[in-house]
Formats: structure tokens, C-alpha cells, sequence
């Protein structure tokens, strides 16, 4: 008998936090992102709802995670980066790495990649490509 040949793992070992910050209440997103990640081999650590970006850093801290995905439908995805990042580079954990998704419009794209976001995934981009673009950022020395 042959074993099955098991999917490839592109974030096997690595630990990524998916956080909601803000008061959007939409999570689903970022629940499927995870499941995707989770499937790719990562630990996926999910703080839920309405976090500040204090919260988010801590557990990112805590956690001793490579990634920190913030999903992000409430329009505030410019000042909400950048406080995370903040409290992030207070805690000593300025490498950690940023992935941004949710309703980000293209326009905000280069001055979130220039504050320090590895990537930006939209909703129109396929799971697969989520990974594909996460795992290459984790590959990239900062």
C-alpha cells in the first residue's frame, strides 16, 4: 500500500496571530484565513473580536509568533497599523512581521507596505496566493 502524498506545508514551524482590532464585528475573513494558514502548516493563534492594538502586540509578544495578520473592514486600517506597529516596536518585537487584509483599498497599499506591512491580501485574492505571499515574506530576512 502507497502512502498518500501528504499537501505541502509552506508555513510548517511557523506561529501567526490573526487579530481584529478596532470594533468591526466582522470576523469570517479572518476565521477562513486562519483555517487556510492553519492547513499550510502554521500555529494559528486567533485573539477574536474588538482588540485594541495594545492587546494584539501583547499576545504577539506572549505568543513568540513570526506573523501578525490584522484584518481590517472598518475603513481604519491606516491609523490601526500604525498603532499596532508601534506597540509592537515597544514591546521589542519590531520584527514581527504585518500582513494586512480586509477592505483596503488600493490606493492605501504603498504607504502600508512603506510603515512596515510584509503584505496586503484583499478578498478577490485566492487562498492559495495568501499563503504563497505570507510564506515568501517569512523567507525574506527584514
Amino acid at each position: 500500500m502507497t502512502a498518500p502524498h501528504a499537501a505541502p506545508r509552506p508555513l510548517a514551524g511557523r506561529r501567526i496571530l490573526i487579530g481584529k482590532p478596532g470594533l468591526d464585528g466582522h470576523d469570517i475573513g479572518a476565521k477562513i484565513v486562519a483555517l487556510t494558514l492553519r492547513d499550510a502548516g502554521a500555529e494559528v493563534i486567533y485573539t477574536g473580536l474588538r482588540r485594541s492594538p495594545a492587546q494584539i502586540a501583547q499576545v504577539a509578544v506572549d505568543e513568540g509568533v513570526d506573523a501578525v495578520g490584522l484584518s481590517i473592514l472598518s475603513g481604519s486600517h491606516n491609523e490601526l497599523v500604525t498603532d499596532v506597529l508601534a506597540e509592537l516596536r515597544t514591546r521589542g518585537a519590531g520584527d514581527v512581521q504585518i500582513f494586512l487584509g480586509g477592505t483596503i483599498p488600493a490606493e492605501d497599499h504603498p504607504g502600508l507596505l512603506a510603515q512596515g506591512v510584509s503584505a496586503v491580501v484583499t478578498a478577490d485574492l485566492p487562498l492559495e496566493s495568501v499563503v504563497a505571499r505570507l510564506a515568501a515574506a517569512l523567507d525574506t530576512p527584514r
